[in-house]
């Protein structure tokens, strides 16, 4: 591991910041995507001869991806496997889940982050209210356009990224507090019934 390690130490030294490079058009806020997570990293990497893997593996209630570093001499380093749970069992929630693991994964491994990155803000206080709508309808969300829903489904990966259940809870809160109250409806009808029971236990220790 000797040729690899010292290769990612030179790599990393080049990496270039993750920089916000999308735009939510609706939500006004903004977030670096896949494409400029691999675009901070890739280039620097490939110079000192490695090559950047990110491999799938089957999962019943999400995604599992493992990002690995390839280096030419053969060495190799797998980074561990992040799972993210899928906040809806079809093919776009799913999609967002993949879109997501490999992103934070990819950023866990070299080490980079963005700006404002959402792990800070979910390890923080919660600064709204964790009680969600009284209402779980799928109506809202159906309704919005595919930019708005992308980027519920985003904040709700970011939620569901916590174990912790009161890390959870604060999660929501912080995601909450960013939605109007059409859009709360719509972001609590992206968790299922274990996710929500879980976000309202960990409301109830985070008061205790």
């Amino acid at each position: 591991m000797k040729l690899l390690a010292s290769a990612l130490v030179a790599a990393q030294k080049q990496f270039a910041p993750a920089l916000k490079n999308s735009t939510n058009p609706h939500f006004k806020s903004k977030y670096v995507d896949l494409a400029g997570c691999v675009e901070a990293v890739i280039d620097a990497l490939n110079d000192k001869g490695i090559a950047l893997m990110q491999h799938c593996h089957e999962s019943e209630t999400g995604v599992i991806v493992e990002t690995i570093f390839l280096h030419e001499s053969g060495e190799q380093l797998s980074c561990g496997k992040l799972h993210v749970p899928a906040s809806k069992h079809d093919a776009q929630g799913y999609g967002s889940a993949l879109t997501y693991a490999r992103r934070y994964s990819l950023m866990a491994a070299c080490g980079i982050a963005p700006e404002d990155d959402d792990g800070n803000a979910a390890s923080k206080k919660a600064v709204t209210s964790v009680k969600p709508p009284a209402s779980v309808s799928r109506g809202e969300f159906e309704a919005m356009d595919a930019d708005e829903q992308a980027y519920l489904r985003d904040l709700a990966m970011n939620v569901l990224a916590n174990t912790d259940e009161t890390k959870l809870a604060a999660a929501y809160a912080e995601a909450k507090a960013k939605l109007d109250s059409d859009e709360q409806v719509a972001f609590w009808s992206l968790f299922d019934s274990k996710q929500r029971a879980a976000i309202k236990r960990g409301s109830v220790k985070e008061a205790a």
